[in-house]
């Protein structure tokens, strides 16, 4: 049991990094000597140091020069497989070698290629014993944006919408009307923060004027991105101001003007969320939540292309309006928050 709770342990400390290093893994690592925690660490952010340099660290901060003794009766647990490639960082598998670690325990293995099993063969290959497997299911769950990046060549998506009592999910007419309650957008807004991108298409743009941004959350605001074929949108709409990206897809041209990024794609009227998958990833997009409006929600779930649903169910009911997308997944966990009861799918096909 005690592999499992400093796992357990590495899990909660990779999840610090949440929103601070993508196309990065969440990792979380724990060094254990004597029956005792001496160190631990996770990666914190894009292009700095890794989980494992930041325990270490941690070690020599606490003990000083008893720090290299420990060291070498040490077991380092680490919730994916050690770094064995020169990227933005020396490799981590290196430095457990230098400082003498004794043994790894490892959660998954890294599927990116130029690890992918080399992180553990240098480590044995220096008599360093190495166990992997480690709750293993709950360490690809909490990398499992990082994991569909790298195995789908996509990004994670997620859809989220609010409906009605009666399944409705916008009015009729061009108006904005609030279906979900205050704590619930609050909840979105602490989402965005979270993923690397929001997707909206263009009548939720004009309708709405979303902000797309995390007001109501401490956290940086994700990156925005319209589907507006025909650049309908007006430049003073709201997605258009300077606290964020925006990237808009669309049919007319290719451009940047200042923080507004215009990529432009064919027959948009085909395959549109097989494109935008694809365009993401080869922007290191690694997640992304699809906000709205119907036809696009209806458009990825049509193509079978989503990972997780989040659904706030109303207790107010409208006399008509535009029913809300009808989805085929399985039910993982419902909450209420507030007046609102949120359902969240996940895509089992």
């Amino acid at each position: 049991m005690a592999d499992e709770l400093y796992m357990q342990r590495c899990l909660e400390l990779a999840s610090l990094g949440m929103g601070n290093v993508s196309p990065n893994p969440l990792v979380g690592c724990v060094i254990v000597a004597e029956g005792q925690v001496i160190g631990e660490g996770y990666h914190e952010k894009i292009g700095e140091a890794h989980a494992e340099v930041n325990a270490v660290k941690a070690v020599f901060a606490r003990y000083g020069d008893a720090a290299p003794l420990l060291l070498e009766k040490a077991t380092a647990y680490v919730s994916l497989e050690p770094c064995a490639h020169f990227g933005k960082t020396p490799p981590c598998a290196d430095l457990l070698i230098r400082h003498r670690i004794k043994k790894v325990i490892i959660g998954n293995r890294d599927p990116f290629e130029a690890v992918d099993g080399k992180g553990i063969e240098r480590l044995r290959d220096a008599g360093v014993e190495v166990v992997s497997g480690v709750l293993e299911k709950e360490c690809s769950w909490v990398n499992r944006r990082f994991f569909t990046r790298i195995l789908q060549q996509r990004p994670y998506i997620i859809l989220k919408w609010a409906n009605t009592a009666n399944g409705y999910f916008a009015p009729v007419a061009e108006e904005q009307r609030w279906i979900s309650g205050p704590l619930a957008r609050r909840l979105v807004h602490k989402w965005r923060t979270e993923e690397d991108a929001v997707i909206v298409g263009k009548r939720t743009a004009l309708v709405d004027n979303p902000r797309l941004d995390v007001r109501e959350w401490p956290g940086r605001n994700p990156i925005r991105i319209l589907i507006d074929k025909n650049l309908e949108i007006p430049a003073e709409s709201h997605l258009y101001n300077d606290v964020a990206k925006t990237i808009v897809f669309n049919e007319l041209r290719t451009d940047i003007e200042g923080n507004i990024h215009f990529i432009q794609m064919e027959d948009m009227q085909y395959y549109l969320p097989q494109k935008i998958a694809f365009q993401l990833y080869l922007m290191d997009i690694q997640s992304v939540i699809i906000d709205g409006g119907a036809n696009l929600l209806n458009q990825f779930i049509n193509a079978g292309l989503w990972d997780e649903a989040r659904v706030f169910s109303s207790s107010l009911s409208w006399e008509n309006g535009i029913l809300a997308p009808q989805i085929n997944g399985v039910i993982t966990d419902v909450q209420q928050v507030g007046n609102d009861r949120l359902s969240i799918y996940q895509n089992k096909s």
